[in-house]
């Protein structure tokens, strides 16, 4: 299953957003808007979407088979993933369809007022669901801009909820600018603007979601923080010459691959070569507790090596 703080920003959004579509379908019954149909559309595809990622952290905790012997851990990429589609499809998709036929076909609005005091009421809902996830973010986040934690996170969850919850607060608040000026100016089109200002906003979260879970799915990284800690644990060990090549992936949120060649004192017979491995792996864990696979190659650094990364011990990487 997903980290506590993902599961209780996930649960919190699920419940608000449930909520929220409810009280917005209530509101669009009664005023026919269709700003307020495309925020109820809305709304009930992040209800699914948290649904997908509760799915996607349950999965993610499957124990390891003889074929994916490195667990299901990609599972919660691949789920959140899927939540980029839906609200393109869902969402951002029927918001546009929306919003154009009720520009090409305007008709007035009924009883305006359900709809602000709908809106109003869904906004206190909705923040309070953004400030769950913000709270739960922010030991993630350290020091770090929201920009760069959305950009660089493994954890794929609490980016997901925190922009589907900015969104939904920014789609809210054009959904009442579009019923206030409908109301002030008698022009029933300026709910058709807003419908597809809406259906424009969450298309480009969407596409910012898919983007960064597709270089999840695809494999990325340790952080560099992670990778000079693991450089400094295994050039710290006394019989360890250089390293010379290091490779992390995320294989997932908190599951990092390390496989390592390194050079070491060539003294060592078989079985202390054994024993200094077996230490240098502990060192790792020890300094990155998610480096929960590591594989380690002796070996020696040869002239003309096209090798990537060569790290004297006590010195900098060198190219």
């Amino acid at each position: 299953m997903s980290s506590g703080g993902s599961t209780r920003a996930i649960v919190a959004a699920l419940l608000a957003n449930l909520g929220i579509a409810v009280a917005k379908f209530v509101g669009f019954l009664f005023t026919g808007a269709s700003s307020m149909l495309a925020e109820s559309i809305h709304s009930v595809a992040d209800t699914g979407n948290q649904v997908l990622l509760l799915v996607g952290g349950r999965r993610a905790a499957r124990v390891a088979t003889r074929q994916h012997p490195f667990g299901f851990g990609r599972e919660r990429f691949f789920w959140a993933f899927v939540v980029a589609i839906v609200l393109f499809t869902l969402g951002s998709a029927f918001a546009l369809f929306e919003g154009i036929e009720k520009l090409l076909h305007p008709h007035e609005l009924e009883s305006p007022g359900w709809a602000i005091a709908i809106l109003l009421v869904a906004m206190v809902l909705e923040g309070f669901s953004f400030r769950t996830a913000v709270r739960e973010s922010r030991p993630y986040k350290g020091d770090a801009s929201w920009f760069r934690f959305i950009r660089r996170s493994k954890q794929p969850e609490l980016p997901v909820v925190l922009l589907e919850d900015s969104g939904a607060l920014i789609g809210l608040v054009l959904a009442l600018a579009a019923v206030g000026m409908s109301m002030a100016t008698g022009n029933a089109r300026w709910d058709g603007v807003g419908t597809t200002c809406i259906g424009v906003l969450l298309g480009v979260i969407a596409v910012v979601l898919a983007v960064e879970m597709k270089s999840l799915l695809i494999g990325e990284a340790a952080s560099e923080q992670d990778e000079a800690a693991i450089t400094r644990a295994i050039t710290g060990a006394d019989p360890v010459r250089r390293l010379i090549d290091l490779r992390t992936e995320h294989i997932g949120p908190e599951s990092i691959l390390v496989a390592a060649k390194i050079e070491f004192d060539p003294a060592l017979t078989m079985r202390d070569l054994a024993d200094v491995v077996d230490d240098v792996e502990a060192r790792i864990r020890a300094a990155v507790p998610d480096a929960t696979r590591i594989f380690i190659e002796p070996d020696v650094v040869r002239p003309m090596r096209a090798s990537v990364v060569e790290t004297d011990v006590g010195g900098a990487a060198h190219h």
